[in-house]
């Protein structure tokens, strides 16, 4: 498969590594917007820039005709507009606010946990993600779908970034160097406490689901999310 990849940081490096393992050819590594004259003839895009930058990114990719998987999180007020142009050109856009398998079982028991504590009162919900000094948004976009998971449930109402009180949803984010990405969902009563926890070692889990995501997405219309490519009901 031809893989175009968008945001050639360290993400897109070990993107381009783990690709290339996997017998995959890379028709474009870019910082810059796609176009005609730069992105060669990929089979799909991986775009993982910049909060400033997706938007343009993927829009520009779709609109050639090119289906996108992006990773990129703190752009997402423009979702449905992307979603849009998608369906518009025929083509698909696959999002993840993380693509790492471990975390997306992770998600699936943090909404199973939280369905099971949604009427017991006695327990107070706390968030907590600690990511590398490099990562621009807090929270990340990992703790922003775990309390949107939560919230769901209608134990909480919202979120915020401060400790749990009332009916929001506390989420503390740390940002510490080399870390590549730690989130805790924990409940706490006054007796005793459960915690769930995902730590990834390195970007490589990352890498191997949008890799993954890449080949699951190819040919196919419409809009998707790693739920779609791990087959989670």
């Amino acid at each position: 498969m031809n893989i175009a990849i968008i945001g050639y940081g360290k993400m897109g490096k070990a993107i381009e590594e783990i690709a290339i393992e996997m017998g995959h050819t890379i028709t474009a590594t870019l910082n810059e917007k796609p176009s005609p004259e730069n992105i060669g003839k990929p089979d799909v895009a991986i775009e993982f820039s910049t909060p400033e930058t997706a938007l343009d990114n993927v829009k520009a990719c779709l609109q050639m005709g090119i289906p996108v998987v992006c990773g990129t999180t703190g752009w997402l007020e423009h979702r449905k507009e992307v979603e849009n142009v998608a369906v518009e050109n025929k083509t698909a856009f696959l999002y993840g606010s993380n693509f790492s398998l471990g975390v997306n079982i992770f998600y699936e028991l943090n909404k199973k946990l939280a369905s099971l504590m949604k009427n017991i009162p006695e327990y107070t919900c706390q968030l907590e993600e600690i990511h590398h000094t490099e990562k621009k948004d807090a929270p990340s976009g990992t703790a922003l779908s775990l309390a949107e998971h939560i919230i769901k449930t209608e134990k909480y109402s919202s979120w915020k970034a401060d400790e749990t009180q009332d009916k929001e949803v506390g989420i503390f984010s740390r940002r510490v160097e080399g870390i590549p990405g730690t989130h805790s969902v924990i409940y706490t009563s006054l007796v005793d406490e459960i915690e769930i926890k995902h730590t990834a070692y390195n970007r490589k889990g990352f890498a191997m689901g949008a890799v993954l995501a890449a080949q699951w997405v190819k040919g196919k219309v419409g809009n998707f999310g790693m739920r779609d490519v791990l087959g989670f009901k």
